[in-house]
């Protein structure tokens, strides 16, 4: 016995029948749809069991099991697209306003026998005016390439 039993309304249905076949979503959004559509008890005759949906639309039986669970605890367009994270896999190392410390320090006058900054001088400038411990030059040269200023 299946512990999420998967029952489309007949609205439901028809939505994902015509997301499927008109093919225009991103790729794991349509393979949730087939998934939900192979999984629906109110069909004629027998719902698909999870490994037969799972060798169909090429996926995983879990995967099945995670979109039937979705569907009934969360409803449909849970079910459909994927979950937002919660909180980013790591935290920015600089804010608003340290991203703001860093272009005005980026703008100014290159420290002594230097013709420009550099990415290494201003990340070793931040971590020497303590706005972070440590930053990468590619962190900084991230944050300068998102502004229209430029350095020189």
């Amino acid at each position: 016995m299946k512990k999420y039993k998967v029952t489309l309304t007949a609205e439901e249905r028809q939505a994902l029948q015509a997301l499927v076949t008109k093919g225009k979503a991103a790729a794991k959004k349509l393979m949730h749809a087939c998934i939900l559509l192979k999984a629906d008890a109110a069909t004629e005759g027998p719902a698909w069991t999870d490994d037969r949906i799972a060798e169909a639309v090429a996926v995983h039986r879990r995967t099945v099991e995670h979109v039937r669970q979705r569907f009934v605890e969360q409803g449909l367009q849970a079910a459909l697209v994927r979950k937002p994270q919660e909180r980013p896999s790591r935290e920015r190392k600089l804010d608003g306003a340290a991203e703001a410390r860093l272009i005005a320090l980026a703008c100014s006058k290159p420290p002594q026998g230097r013709a420009a900054w550099t990415l290494r001088l201003l990340a070793d400038q931040l971590v020497e005016l303590q706005i972070v411990d440590t930053i990468s030059t590619e962190t900084v040269r991230q944050v300068l390439k998102k502004t229209n200023s430029s350095r020189t």
